[in-house]
């Protein structure tokens, strides 16, 4: 195995010893397999090359501070992907086959779990797709579900400090009955334009507004938006905003810290009111955000303008991240020990 420096790993695809596969054929699921290769032998005609039947989710496993391998709420991670699994009609995976198949991936890449200390860890990438064959728009009869690990840092290059987005008003990354709030990669395919703008112009990602008036904010690139005034966590509602499992989890150590949590719609111009902005999900857990800027008008709003994150935004990304690496004692049950 090579030498790697846990401290200085990117966010991106690293390759791992095995990975973890079973099929649904004939209504019901086979017994979970190990492999060794990066490939997967797929149909032409299979439904996830043609017509979007795919999801997937992102979770981490984490070394803990006393060596113990530690997965973090595997269980939202499933009941999103079968949700997903039922937005898109494709055969659900069962709570003990996702566990399974989530398991055995960790431990049997166990030299790329990333020590303690390091700020890295095993980023998890369950995958659910059609693979069998159909010529006409209508669901597979079956499935492939695979389980591959990869060892990550920081999503944004800054890591906890300030990043800046852009507001971006000629794409669209989901429509309000659509696919926006299950995870799929067609969401994903779309906000493409968007992410590429962004990062053109120097932004660390798009912010996303509603589709039907470009008013509300809806999401950050693949990421939650939240902002916090007085003494209240706010995150936006909508009917295209994937439900972040961080996202939950912060909502509830914010009012364990003593602050109130509003979950609503949220006008773009009310980013001038707010003390702190961040985005949130599990790449890259909390993103403080230092600058939003309109790019069609060339309107900013500045935050963290000590260049540092705001106290809330502090205090829970060492809450949550205290509770994934045991460092914060685990008093909601999120944490599953694996050894």
């Amino acid at each position: 195995m090579e030498n790697i420096e846990w401290s200085k790993l990117p966010f991106g695809y690293r390759k791992t010893s095995k990975n973890v596969r079973t099929f649904f054929k004939n209504g019901a699921w086979s017994k979970p397999e190990i492999s060794d290769s990066e490939y997967i032998n797929v149909h032409i005609a299979a439904t996830g090359m043609h017509y979007g039947q795919q999801a997937f989710e992102g979770m981490k496993a984490y070394r803990g501070k006393n060596g113990d391998i530690r997965l973090f709420r595997w269980d939202e991670n499933a009941a999103r992907l079968q949700r997903s699994a039922r937005g898109i009609f494709m055969a659900e995976v069962p709570n003990d086959i996702f566990f399974e198949c989530v398991k055995a991936a960790v431990l049997e890449n166990l030299d790329f779990l990333p020590p303690y200390g390091t700020g890295a860890s095993l980023y998890l990438r369950p995958l659910l797709f059609g693979s069998g064959a159909e010529v006409g728009v209508k669901p597979a009869a079956e499935y492939t579900f695979i389980v591959f690990a990869t060892p990550v840092g920081p999503y944004f290059k800054e890591g906890f400090n300030p990043v800046k987005i852009g507001i971006v008003k000629d794409s669209d990354r989901a429509a309000p009955l659509g696919t926006g709030t299950i995870k799929v990669g067609g969401n994903y395919a779309a906000s493409l334009r968007g992410v590429m703008k962004a990062h053109d112009h120097g932004f660390g990602s798009p912010m996303y507004l509603d589709a039907k008036e470009k008013r509300y904010i809806d999401e950050i690139g693949a990421a939650n938006f939240f902002g916090i005034k007085d003494n209240t966590y706010i995150t936006p509602s909508s009917s295209s905003i994937l439900p972040s499992i961080t996202n939950k989890s912060l909502q509830v150590l914010a009012e364990d810290l003593g602050m109130k949590v509003d979950i609503r719609p949220v006008p773009v111009e009310e980013l001038s009111t707010f003390e702190e902005v961040g985005a949130c999900g599990t790449a890259a857990i909390i993103a403080p955000i230092g600058l939003i800027e309109d790019m069609e008008t060339g309107q900013k709003y500045e935050f963290c303008k000590d260049g540092k994150a705001g106290k809330w935004s502090t205090a829970l990304y060492q809450k949550l991240m205290g509770i994934q690496y045991g460092d914060e004692l685990d008093t909601h049950n999120w944490i599953t020990i694996l050894g």
